[in-house]
């Protein structure tokens, strides 16, 4: 039943200029939609109150609705026929984009970053470009970063770059003002977007009293074997921060509960978040054990690629650049979204 609903039910958004006709409620971890005529307020339908538990605390958040996605198909994904068979097929498949952001100005300074908010170096943005050129020729329909803006400088200059030239444009649901002062006026502007969902769950891991300290002169004064076992155990956190186990608790149940039902309704997704809250998502899909994921190592600004369909994650790996064909080939749909781009930009 709460399949169905999610499918069918529609919410008018247009009294708050959101980028879709619909909004997902989740109550009780179940997808829900609740129709709600035009000019009724929409605060319950936008927000909730939800507890992330660790062993350690418990952290209340509101999260604005993981469906803020554009109800006017992209021509360049709508199926020929536009037939309701087609429909159910085009769902059935969705690209899935893991992006580790680009070199920060304290990672150039070989200092413990964790949660502290610190913007990309000039190395950095160039990453996230050419991460952006990687990704030129794949959907995207909806972008996920962490609330830190070196992840969320890495997703906006990466789609700078993207072939179909629609605008991130991060969601603003923290109160009624911010929805207001945030509200697009023109339906057609509204197309050309894509949502951005910023998520502190998808965070860095919190390294705790290491955060700001020099790498080396940690070692020196800790020891390099304790720092390793800080930094690459996956049960032992720094003082008083997070392990990778407390970092994936967190992450994965945000990606569970809200990415990937967009990827269950055929949404094409990307994340930008950091190297511990993404090994920690690649686990979950890759089913790897706490012993294989401390050995996953990331390279910054290099975009992952999975096809998620019928119900599996399949990496692809990493597209080489625009040009290269073989990576579209994957899929079918991917192939023919390419072609249908190159025949909507060609001179």
């Amino acid at each position: 039943m709460a399949s169905t609903a999610y499918h069918q039910a529609v919410v008018t958004l247009q009294s708050r200029g959101y980028f879709s006709d619909s909004c997902l409620n989740q109550e009780n971890g179940i997808a829900s939609f609740r129709l709600i005529s035009k000019g009724v307020k929409l605060d319950i339908a936008l927000t909730r109150r939800e507890t992330y538990c660790s062993r350690r605390r418990s952290v209340p958040v509101t999260q604005a609705s993981a469906s803020h996605t554009t109800a006017v198909p992209d021509p360049v994904l709508s199926p020929s026929s536009g037939t309701s068979s087609d429909s159910k097929k085009k769902s059935n498949e969705a690209a899935l984009i893991l992006i580790r952001h680009g070199e920060s100005m304290w990672n150039e300074k070989n200092l413990f970053t964790g949660c502290v908010d610190v913007p990309l170096t000039k190395k950095g943005v160039e990453e996230a470009i050419e991460a952006g050129k990687r990704i030129s020729n794949i959907p995207v329909d909806m972008i996920y970063t962490s609330s830190l803006i070196r992840a969320q400088m890495t997703a906006m200059l990466a789609m700078t770059e993207h072939r179909r030239k629609k605008v991130p444009i991060i969601l603003h649901d923290e109160n009624e003002q911010a929805r207001a002062w945030s509200q697009i006026f023109s339906e057609d502007t509204k197309k050309q977007c894509i949502p951005v969902v910023t998520a502190w769950q998808l965070n860095e891991r919190m390294y705790g009293e290491l955060q700001g300290l020099n790498k080396q002169e940690t070692a020196d004064r800790y020891g390099t074997e304790q720092v390793h076992v800080w930094r690459r155990s996956y049960d032992t956190p720094p003082p008083n921060g997070e392990s990778l186990e407390m970092c994936a608790e967190r992450a994965v149940a945000y990606f569970t509960e809200f990415i990937q039902p967009q990827l269950l309704s055929g949404k094409n997704v990307m994340i930008a978040a950091h190297g511990n809250s993404l090994r920690s998502i690649i686990m979950y899909l890759d089913k790897l054990t706490s012993q294989e994921v401390i050995s996953l190592e990331l390279s910054t600004g290099i975009p992952m690629l999975y096809i998620f369909k019928e119900g599996r994650f399949i990496r692809r790996g990493s597209p080489v650049a625009p040009t290269e064909a073989g990576v579209y080939a994957y899929t079918k749909r991917l192939a023919q979204y390419r072609q249908k781009l190159d025949e909507m930009f060609q001179s």
